[in-house]
């Protein structure tokens, strides 16, 4: 199994990016996105239940981010806006077969299945 995460870069403070995450296979029950900046412990950005669309954020991206999924396309994707500098580090697609309860979906230990990390870069 191998998740193939995208759509790293840099970009000016205020602007946006899309990360994308799609799986070799079939589609995993719950989809999360981590970070982890230089110096920094890995952290919880937003996750996704694949069943419902249901989300949860992070209470330092939400109204800024977005993620969702796309059937078609076999697609997860965190949509980030108002991008800071603060949001630079490098972010982790995860996923695991459960559909998991809204409060599981923030665990990095709820995740079986991890992808390569893309460099988000935010310059002032």
């Amino acid at each position: 199994v191998q998740l193939q995460a995208s759509g790293g870069g840099t970009v000016q403070a205020g602007g946006s990016l899309r990360l994308s995450c799609t799986p070799s296979g079939r589609p995993f029950g719950s989809y999360g996105w981590f970070r982890q900046a230089p110096g920094k412990e890995r952290e919880f950005v937003a996750a996704i239940r694949w069943s419902d669309g249901h989300p949860r954020y992070a209470e330092s991206v939400k109204g800024r981010f977005a993620i969702s999924r796309d059937r078609a396309q076999n697609t997860v994707y965190l949509q980030m806006n108002g991008l800071k500098p603060e949001d630079t580090a490098v972010y982790y697609c995860a996923a695991d077969s459960r559909s998991w309860i809204i409060e599981a979906l923030g665990r990095e230990n709820s995740y079986e299945h991890w992808g390569q990390g893309t460099q988000v870069t935010v310059s002032s």
